[in-house]
């Protein structure tokens, strides 16, 4: 089964990259907190992979580091967690943080996550509290690059990609260029404020 991807970024957008390994353009669905971590178009990248077959679907999904696989490993096996809800909530907690919220049972801040209700936050501490403390803390983390004109666009984009339909994605920008004052933000500040809007 394929494991990871080395190669050059070809394509990258908050919840999707492209990566050309000799010629072959592979399309990788990845959460933000990979994209945080992504280089520059054109440079290379490996990213470790996740390949989720079922009837007629057969989607790649990556990943900066082996905690965020094994957490989104972690995701899935619950139930009522797919991967399109497991890509959402690496959107909107790293890793570490996750860890930290389930560890500690924090039903309240795991269904601040679109898609998580409290049902489904009680499951995820219930089913992964154990297991996800055994994951080995994150190693120093440092963000690419941005680079995007036009922010607002390409985090439209993202969360309608995250299942959102346009308005309530429209809406849920709004609101976060509101808290953030108008401020200068990167795609990632302005994606986390829009997710943690959208989950109100």
């Amino acid at each position: 089964m394929l494991s990871h991807l080395k190669g050059i970024l070809h394509h990258k957008s908050p919840t999707e990259i492209v990566v050309d390994v000799n010629g072959v353009g592979y399309a990788v669905s990845i959460p933000l907190s990979t994209f945080e971590n992504l280089g520059d178009t054109g440079s290379a990248v490996t990213v470790l992979i996740h390949v989720h077959v079922r009837e007629d679907v057969f989607q790649l999904y990556g990943f900066a580091t082996e905690a965020e696989r094994e957490i989104f490993r972690l995701l899935i096996s619950v139930s009522g967690i797919g991967p399109k809800i497991a890509q959402g909530i690496l959107s909107g907690i790293q890793p570490d943080g996750l860890r930290i919220l389930i560890s500690q049972g924090n039903v309240a801040a795991l269904t601040a996550v679109p898609g998580i209700g409290k049902k489904t936050a009680e499951r995820l501490i219930l089913e992964l509290r154990e297991k996800i403390t055994r994951i080995a803390p994150e190693q120093g983390v440092s963000s690419g690059a941005d680079g995007n004109h036009d922010i607002r666009a390409e985090a439209l984009m993202a969360l309608i990609s995250l299942g959102y339909n346009r308005a309530a994605a429209e809406n849920a920008i709004r609101s976060a260029l509101l808290s953030l004052n108008g401020k200068d933000v990167s795609i990632q500040e302005l994606l986390k404020q829009a997710l943690k809007s959208a989950g109100r």
